[in-house]
């Protein structure tokens, strides 16, 4: 007897084995993506009053009150939001429902792990364009995202603003892409879980580009900083989504009721008390935070558009060393790579208190003096 070869995509991921050492060895966790502060004191309120309203299952698509609060937010009816259980729900139901055996998905490298294990899933092959990384920083190669697109290729899954990258697309690049999806007739989903930490300007949604082929995909955890709750959705196309409501009953059925309840009325709240630019001006401060020492430590920095996360150069070191000399866990850029990783780097998640990314510098200090 065996498992079927499938469950290959199912190996343990470092960002949970990496937070676990981290906590058996007391060390400072910039490596999995949590904040470690409390979500804010309106979320928890909201969810408390739904406690004993809405305790029962939610329909597929979503609880109403939270898919007419995403339908006001993105200009769109409820017709056009699906809820799920986080957004890594909702990118396998995505996948699952847009691609099939034979067909390709292409994405760019360096990519958040779950993208190429649900391809897989779905019986597609994933073609990467890698991004070119220069003193600036990652961008994107229009020429190598359209020289990727084959014959096969039916869907482009992009993530702006990116992990692990920090890269937030612009206009002339989402029109690039929206053109190339029209051209090649291609579905596009857009990962866009960091759609509030940006620090520029406002950036723009791919689905303004093309509506009638984008799937956006968002998530409550990241923009509440309630990892936990496991509220995420899908705004797309009108047409498709009584289908993908179909197929996200076949995997959890429903997001718990009483904590869309509680995000749908949160998410009003934030908008209308100025919560998300606080929020980016407070992640601002702890980015500029832990460049400003790593960049006084001598490693070279790629400061993030977008994100709480930051890529640096720690050369001569693998994270597992790193997390036993230092008490530091960070993720290496192996688990954002297929192959090939670039070698020495490192993502630092600083949605941690400002004392832990401090203590972090700290232990780290000794470890990049023994390579001078």
């Amino acid at each position: 007897m065996r498992l079927h070869p499938r469950t290959q995509a199912a190996k343990e991921s470092i960002f949970p084995k990496m937070s676990a050492l981290a906590q058996r060895l007391g060390a400072v966790n910039l490596g999995q993506g949590f904040p470690s502060t409390p979500p804010p004191p309106f979320l928890l309120e909201a969810v408390r009053r739904a406690l004993g309203r809405y305790d029962q299952y939610a329909p597929p698509a979503g609880l109403p009150a939270l898919r007419e609060a995403l339908a006001e937010e993105f200009g769109e009816e409820p017709e056009a939001v699906v809820v799920t259980s986080g957004a890594t729900e909702a990118l396998y139901v995505l996948l699952q429902s847009l691609v099939g055996p034979g067909e390709e998905v292409v994405v760019l490298e360096p990519f958040f792990d779950v993208y190429l294990p649900d391809a897989f899933l779905a019986g597609a092959e994933a073609r990467l364009v890698r991004l070119p990384l220069g003193e600036g920083g990652f961008r994107l190669d229009l020429g190598a995202l359209e020289r990727a697109i084959t014959q096969r290729t039916r869907l482009l899954l992009l993530n702006t603003p990116m992990n692990p990258t920090g890269l937030v697309l612009g206009e002339a690049e989402l029109q690039r892409i929206a053109d190339l999806a029209r051209r090649h007739d291609l579905f596009l989903v857009s990962d866009e879980v960091y759609d509030e930490l940006y620090y520029g300007e406002r950036p723009r949604r791919l689905r303004e580009f093309a509506p009638e082929r984008t799937f956006t995909v968002g998530s409550a955890g990241k923009r509440l900083e309630a990892t936990g709750y496991r509220v995420g959705w899908i705004v797309g196309p009108k047409a498709f989504m009584p289908t993908i409501a179909g197929m996200r009953q076949w995997t959890s059925f429903s997001a718990p009721s009483p904590l869309q309840a509680g995000v749908a009325e949160a998410l009003r709240v934030a908008r209308r008390e100025g919560f998300y630019e606080a929020l980016r001006e407070s992640y601002r401060k702890r980015r500029d935070l832990l460049a400003g020492g790593l960049r006084a430590l001598g490693l070279r920095v790629y400061i993030p558009e977008g994100t709480y996360f930051l890529m640096a150069e720690l050369p001569g070191w693998d994270a597992f060393r790193l997390v036993e000399r230092a008490r530091v866990a960070l993720i290496p850029a192996s688990a954002f790579y297929r192959e090939d990783p670039p070698e020495g780097l490192f993502r630092f998640a600083f949605c941690k208190k400002e004392e832990e990314l401090e203590l972090a510098l700290k232990g780290l200090a000794p470890v990049v003096n023994s390579l001078a």
